[in-house]
């Protein structure tokens, strides 16, 4: 998953915003500084919102030579669907189906804590009735 983020030269430095995310901003003195600056605040006001629970707004196309697709780091979009997924479901009932402790599955959706093995989204997959897909891009 990625959001696009618009990048602007304006007075000597390469202003970042997110049109989908209006709160994150970010800027850099070369394009590549303003791009790695933008995956960090992107990932980082995704963790904190998450912690908030706010939801995952869904990334929109953006067209135009000034967009630049940022990834969201796995161990941060992961929360997010797990929690959609739940979808009321609370967590101690999606851990009892998992076969793991609460406090196992409560990391599962902790961004920054979030580091599950591949077996134990296999299960994930199962338990949510989904079809797991590996893709590399």
């Amino acid at each position: 998953m990625h959001y696009y983020a618009k990048i602007t030269k304006s007075e000597g430095v390469y202003q970042v915003f997110f049109p989908d995310l209006p709160n994150v901003i970010t800027y850099g003195e070369t394009k590549e500084e303003a791009l790695k600056n933008a995956e960090d605040a992107l990932n980082g006001v995704l963790e904190t919102d998450y912690d908030f629970g706010y939801p995952l707004p869904e990334p929109k196309q953006k067209a135009g030579k000034n967009f630049h697709p940022i990834d969201v780091l796995p161990h941060v979009e992961l929360p997010y669907r797990l929690r959609k997924l739940r979808n009321g479901l609370s967590q101690s009932e999606i851990a009892e189906k998992l076969g793991v402790s609460y406090q196992v599955y409560q990391r599962l959706e902790t961004p920054g804590k979030c580091n599950p093995e591949l077996k134990t989204i296999e299960k994930l997959s199962r338990v949510f009735g989904k079809r797991l897909e590996l893709v590399f891009s």
